[in-house]
């Protein structure tokens, strides 16, 4: 399905540093439906692609609703939703897509951490509107800074475990009653990378396919020690200068080249840019072994010399 045209209705700031936006329509069109943990890829305002957990119920609606933390540190995504995608904003959305789907079990357990709540919630109420069994853990960080708090508590009553560890380690959730033995249920598990790792090193006698993780996070496109380089665009001449912390995609839009992307996270392959030379740094999960030394994804990518040489 083509891109969706939407436009920002209505916005609500459920915590400081995180805000809900609800999206409808431009003109008439049938949104299409989709499944507790289903992600939308937005079009920022800044131009960067990024994926964002819908909310709300996914049976026939007529808006998409998500929650974006605002990220200082990140590449500039959730800055431009939080600064510029004020109500009336038009971006382009594509359809939605679901690699964390709720499966039928017996019975449920949901853990989330931070802004990892979104598919987590998503999942609960649907859960509940289908009177299934499940309970909900939700850790955060301190009651201001848990998104859907009210919502969250009325809904799930009894079956919620609200964790505040005050930004304290020592204080963090112990997981471990919960994993001691195996289980008859699905755990679904989204926040913080640190607290996913826990549950996956004491979940690990657990049957396989018992245990599912998402990774709110983006793929790491930029690490500590990455060092800036020269990018030259052989059809047009120019050479552009990629700094450390920006990818090859960006540094190009940010001189005004048009480029073709999707997920921007090195799984799609709609970046897919031939190399002509030049020794890359491939960081994607999309190439095959003997497709490296001719094309190189740009979204995540980077080059391990002074300069690559690509077919733009």
């Amino acid at each position: 399905m083509d891109d969706l045209n939407m436009r920002v209705s209505a916005r609500r700031e459920l915590t400081e540093h995180i805000c809900e936006f609800t999206l409808e329509p431009v003109g008439d069109v049938d949104l299409p439906g989709f499944t507790p943990g289903a992600h939308l890829t937005i079009e920022t305002p800044s131009g960067a692609m990024r994926r964002y957990s819908l909310v709300n119920d996914g049976t026939s609606p007529d808006k998409y609703v998500i929650a974006i933390k605002r990220e200082d540190a990140s590449r500039g995504g959730s800055m431009s939703m939080h600064d510029e995608a004020t109500e009336g904003t038009e971006l382009r959305v594509s359809a939605p897509e679901n690699t964390f789907e709720l499966t039928e079990a017996k019975e449920y357990l949901l853990i989330a951490g931070g802004i990892g709540v979104t598919p987590i919630y998503a999942m609960g109420q649907h859960l509940a509107r289908e009177d299934m069994p499940y309970k909900v853990i939700y850790c955060t960080r301190s009651e201001e800074e848990t998104a859907y708090l009210g919502e969250i508590k009325e809904l799930f009553g009894d079956r919620l475990t609200l964790h505040h560890d005050g930004g304290d380690i020592r204080e963090v959730y112990d997981f471990w009653d919960h994993f001691e033995e195996p289980k008859n249920m699905k755990v679904y598990c989204c926040g913080p990378a640190p607290m996913l790792e826990e549950i996956e090193s004491i979940s690990g006698h657990w049957p396989e396919g018992r245990v599912i993780f998402e990774d709110f996070k983006p793929v790491e496109v930029v690490r500590e020690d990455d060092t800036a380089f020269d990018v030259k665009l052989e059809k047009s001449g120019k050479t552009v200068r990629v700094p450390e912390d920006r990818s090859i995609l960006e540094a190009l839009r940010d001189v005004g080249i048009a480029t073709v992307s999707s997920c921007e996270s090195g799984t799609c392959g709609t970046c897919k840019t031939r190399l002509v030379s030049g020794n890359a740094d491939h960081r994607d999960m999309v190439l095959m072994d003997d497709e490296k030394c001719d094309y190189i994804m740009i979204c995540v990518s980077r080059s391990k010399g002074e300069e690559l040489v690509l077919d733009l």
